[in-house]
C-alpha cells in the first residue's frame, strides 16, 4: 500500500511539473512567432535588426486563416542577442525563433564579412538550419517590409513556397543557413546565398526595354509590372564568410545545371537558321554531372560533362522542326548554348570571384594521398588558376506537342 501510494505522489509531482513548465514557456499567449529577420549595419557599427511576426489576427477563431498584414519591429543593438533581448522586453513576450524561415543581410553589410552573425545564429537552438538566408541589394528592413504574399494567405507559407521555383527556372536556389556555415568552415568550396531585391516597374515611355530575364536579370533590376514588392534572382557569391561578387539569372542556371539542382528548365537561343528570331527549347538532365580532376602544372585541369534531352517549346505554322535534320541542328545549336554559358560561369567563379561555390575542390581529393597534402596544397586560393573542358550533350527530340499526324 506504501508504494501504491509513493508511486501515485511520485506521478503526481511529475506531471504537475511538466504542465506547469509547458504552460509558462511553450504557451501561444506567452511568444511571439519570428518568421523573418532582417539584420544591417549601421554606420557606427551597431546593428540594425528587423523582426517579422506573425499577426495574431490572421487566424480566425474557427482556426481558417486570414489575409492579414504583418507586424514589423526594428531594433538597434550592438549584436543579434542584445537585440533579442531588447525585443523580448519591448513586446512583453519572449521571441520565438523556431519558425524563422528567413535571415535578410543588406549586401554591404555582407561584402565587409557576416561570420561573426552566422556563428551568432547557429549557435541558437531555435534557428533551424533550414532556414533561407538572403544577401538584399537593398536595405534588409525595406526588403522584409515588400515581401507580402501574392497567391497565400500567411506570409509564413509565402516564405516556405517563395524558393519552390528554382526546381524549373534555375533563376534562383534554396540556399540555407546551415549549408551555409559548413561551407564557410570547408577546405574545398565556398558559400553562397540567395540574392534578393526590390523590382521597380518602369514608366510606360522609358526606352529602357527589360529585353532578356535570362541573360542578365539579377534581383532590384528586374522591370515586373505591378505592385513593388521582393523579388529573388540570382546568387550572392562568398569567400569565406565575406561577399565576393552576384551571379546573374543564367549564371544561376549554369550553376544550378551543374551542381544537379534543376529538374527541368527553359533556354531561350537564337534560332539556328535565323539569328533574328529566337526559339524556346525546354531541357531536362538525363543524368547527374560528371567531374574530372587533373593537374597540369600545379594548376587544375577541370573537365565536365552534362547530358540533357529536349523538346522544342516554340512553334510557327512555317516551323520545320518535326524534320530529323533540322532537330539535330538545333540539339548541336544547344549544345553550343548550354557550353558556352556554362562555360563562362566556371570562369567567372575562378578567375574573377576565386569562389569555388560548385565544390569542385572535392572531386579533386583523389588526386591527394593524404589530407595534409591537400590541406598543403590550399584548394581554395588555387582554384583561380583552374582552367576548364565542358563537354555538353543535348538531344532535342521533338516538339512539344505536334507530330506529322
Amino acid at each position: 500500500m506504501r508504494l501504491k501510494i509513493l508511486a501515485c505522489v511520485i506521478i503526481f509531482v511529475i506531471l504537475t511539473v511538466a504542465f506547469s513548465t509547458s504552460y509558462t514557456t511553450v504557451n501561444i499567449d506567452n511568444i511571439a512567432v519570428v518568421v523573418a529577420m532582417g539584420i544591417d549595419l549601421n554606420t557606427d557599427g551597431t546593428l540594425k535588426v528587423c523582426f517579422q511576426f506573425t499577426n495574431p489576427s490572421s487566424i480566425s477563431e474557427n482556426g481558417s486563416s486570414e489575409q492579414s498584414s504583418s507586424i514589423i519591429k526594428t531594433v538597434t543593438s550592438t549584436s543579434i542577442n542584445s537585440a533579442i533581448n531588447v525585443m523580448n522586453s519591448n513586446i512583453g513576450k519572449e521571441l520565438s525563433l523556431s519558425h524563422c524561415k528567413l535571415v535578410v543581410f543588406f549586401e554591404d553589410m555582407a561584402k565587409k564579412g557576416i561570420t561573426n552573425e552566422i556563428y551568432t545564429l547557429i549557435n541558437n537552438a531555435q534557428i533551424r538550419p533550414s532556414t533561407n538566408i538572403v544577401i538584399s541589394k537593398c536595405p534588409a528592413e525595406y526588403y522584409i517590409s515588400n515581401s507580402e504574399p501574392l497567391l497565400e494567405n500567411l506570409i509564413s507559407k509565402y516564405y516556405e513556397l517563395f524558393l519552390n521555383s528554382s526546381q524549373y527556372s534555375g533563376y534562383t536556389c534554396n540556399a540555407t543557413i546551415g549549408d551555409f556555415f559548413d561551407k564557410m568552415l570547408c577546405n574545398s568550396c565556398t558559400p553562397y546565398a540567395i540574392l534578393g531585391g526590390i523590382n521597380f516597374q518602369l514608366p510606360n515611355n522609358t526606352n529602357d526595354a527589360f529585353t532578356t530575364i535570362e541573360a542578365n536579370s539579377i534581383s532590384n533590376s528586374s522591370n515586373l509590372g505591378g505592385k513593388t514588392s521582393s523579388e529573388n534572382i540570382g546568387l550572392a557569391v562568398f569567400n569565406k564568410g565575406s561577399m565576393v561578387g552576384e551571379l546573374n539569372a543564367i549564371e544561376t542556371l549554369s550553376f544550378m545545371c551543374i551542381t544537379d539542382q534543376i529538374n527541368g528548365f527553359l533556354i531561350t537561343m537564337p534560332d539556328p537558321y535565323n539569328e533574328e528570331n529566337y526559339i524556346d527549347v525546354y531541357l531536362t538532365p538525363t543524368r547527374k554531372t560528371k567531374f574530372d580532376v587533373s593537374f597540369v602544372n600545379g594548376s587544375p585541369f577541370i573537365k565536365l560533362d552534362c547530358n540533357f534531352k529536349g523538346q522544342i517549346y516554340s512553334m510557327t505554322s512555317e516551323s520545320n522542326y518535326l524534320k530529323p535534320e533540322v532537330l539535330e541542328d538545333v540539339s548541336n545549336a544547344c549544345n553550343n548554348y548550354m557550353k558556352y554559358i556554362i562555360t563562362e560561369f566556371l570562369y567567372k567563379s575562378a578567375k574573377e570571384f576565386n569562389a569555388d561555390i560548385v565544390g569542385i575542390g572535392t572531386h579533386s581529393l583523389k588526386s591527394f594521398l593524404t589530407f595534409d597534402e591537400y590541406a598543403d596544397y590550399n584548394w581554395l586560393e588555387n582554384y583561380k588558376n583552374s582552367f576548364f573542358d565542358v563537354n555538353i550533350d543535348v538531344n532535342v527530340k521533338s516538339a512539344s506537342l505536334l507530330s506529322n499526324s
